[in-house]
């Protein structure tokens, strides 16, 4: 059976590459065609797998945008809020599959695997098991965790608390203890600061598109 076909979608380079590397131990099943940070899909692809790192969720513009270009298969939603509304959302808006970020990579293989297949569309972490991160995203070599990172990202590109947890799905109150422990963890004590790290330390969104060495 010939691989399947991926391009991994997100607004920022490190965050597709992480997922990228992961998916290199399962060559036999997946070809990454392309790497896709802030631009559209430019090949032929069977999935894309949409990581919702810093960007709308699997209800929002990009999704759909990414459902009528007819150089995708399917749109695969890669992201931690899996609730009901959300999910029928995204499938309304032409979203084929849905994966929790919190599955461990073989799970995540596996669930890719299902969908393109068209059975078992979605993919959320059992219930009792531990949660597992894979990938990368910008300042985890400075100790940042996925979430802490993923708000200070979206402070960086300039949105309020407010819009933050819309974005994220996320409580005004969770969203200020990860700030906090954000600021804690990279030395400053407000928002200005915050913004010059975040864009010294590769928090701006990027616009890129990358071809895999040997695809």
């Amino acid at each position: 059976m010939a691989p399947i076909r991926v391009a991994i979608v997100n607004d920022y380079e490190v965050v597709v590459r992480g997922l990228a590397a992961m998916l290199t131990a399962y060559r036999d099943a997946f070809e990454i065609v392309e790497l896709d940070a802030g631009t559209g899909v430019g090949q032929t692809v069977d999935l894309a797998l949409y990581d919702t790192f810093a960007a709308t969720a699997g209800d929002g513009e990009d999704v759909r945008a990414l459902a009528q270009d007819p150089r995708v298969g399917k749109v695969v939603v890669y992201a931690w809020d899996l609730s009901e509304h959300l999910v029928s959302s995204a499938f309304a808006g032409g979203a084929q599959g849905y994966i929790s970020k919190g599955l461990p990579a073989h799970d995540l293989v596996e669930a890719m695997r299902a969908i393109h297949a068209g059975t078992d569309l979605v993919h959320p972490i059992p219930a009792g098991s531990m949660t597992a991160i894979v990938g990368d995203w910008p300042g985890r070599s400075e100790g940042l965790s996925h979430r802490e990172s993923e708000v200070l990202a979206l402070i960086t590109q300039g949105l309020s608390n407010a819009e933050i947890a819309e974005r994220t799905r996320l409580s005004i109150n969770s969203i200020k203890s990860y700030i906090r422990t954000c600021y804690r963890r990279i030395g400053v004590t407000n928002r200005a600061n915050a913004v010059i790290w975040g864009i010294d330390h590769g928090f701006r969104p990027d616009h890129v598109r990358i071809r895999p060495v040997g695809s």
